[in-house]
């Protein structure tokens, strides 16, 4: 049995209501829930922080559509007016974390806070909304693997569900979106962890995320057909790669300096 996945989550006859915008908003959800709870047991203000996520929130929802765009330039030169497009899908994660994380870097030098603390606050929420939100690719369609047969996928236990939802036009596909979320549910649980230690640097936090996140997310990467594109190079590999540098540097450099993750346990 097929299974045509319907896009449309509901249909208001004067606009509609898709799958893939209600994960997105599910993931920024669960991303606030964690990212709140954290805060309460830090001596930061609240107003602050929720400032900061607003904003961020927006300027990361711009970048990872101008970042998709400029990869496919050609096309939405011809039609311009598909930008806006955003419910169709085409939001690129690394141009909506570049584009937050610069926001955040100016909001906290602006009001004299400890970017790199914020930041690890951040990243635990952060992944956890990444992993649900890749769920809005599987009904989108998109964001999928290389071709594959059912045996194949039965044999490593996809649910019958995903696999038959990776059924697109007469072909399977590799659910790369699932392996995406599980590594990523895996990171949000690890990095939890990694919060609990008692002498815990700050910046340990964001160095475990980009090496966490981006070594996965370059294998991925590999298996994916419809990647964006830099001449030859798989562009999303090409970051990965910046991003593990990064990680690795700044986890050096956090366990050098004493400034420590400190929280203030609140009874709420």
């Amino acid at each position: 049995m097929v299974i045509k996945l319907n896009r449309v989550a509901l249909d208001l006859g004067i606009f509609q209501i898709y799958w893939y915008s209600l994960f997105i908003l599910f993931g920024i959800i669960g991303a606030f829930f964690v990212i709140n709870k954290e805060i309460k047991k830090h001596n930061i203000s609240k107003d602050l922080i929720f400032d900061m996520s607003f904003y961020a929130l927006i300027i990361g929802i711009i970048g990872a559509r101008l970042y998709y765009v400029i990869f496919n330039l050609d096309y939405y030169l011809k039609y311009p007016i598909e930008i806006l497009a955003v419910y169709k899908g085409g939001l690129a994660i690394h141009g909506g974390v570049i584009a937050g994380a610069l926001f955040i870097l100016y909001y906290t030098r602006k009001h004299k806070l400890n970017t790199l603390k914020i930041l690890d606050i951040i990243v635990v929420g952060l992944i956890l909304g990444q992993a649900i939100g890749r769920w809005g690719n599987f009904l989108n369609q998109e964001a999928y693997g290389v071709e594959t047969t059912y045996q194949a996928l039965k044999n490593i236990h996809i649910p019958d569900f995903i696999i038959k939802g990776m059924y697109i036009d007469k072909t399977y596909y590799t659910p790369t979106f699932l392996y995406e979320s599980i590594w990523n549910i895996v990171g949000f649980i690890l990095l939890i962890g990694i919060r609990k230690i008692k002498k815990l640097k700050v910046g340990t936090l964001s160095s475990c995320y980009l090496i966490w996140y981006s070594l996965a997310r370059f294998f991925i990467e590999g298996l994916r057909t419809d990647s964006l594109m830099l001449y030859n190079l798989k562009i999303a590999q090409l970051i990965s790669v910046i991003a593990i540098i990064i990680g690795v540097l700044l986890l050096i450099y956090s366990n050098k300096k004493n400034d420590k993750y400190h929280r203030i346990e609140r009874k709420c």
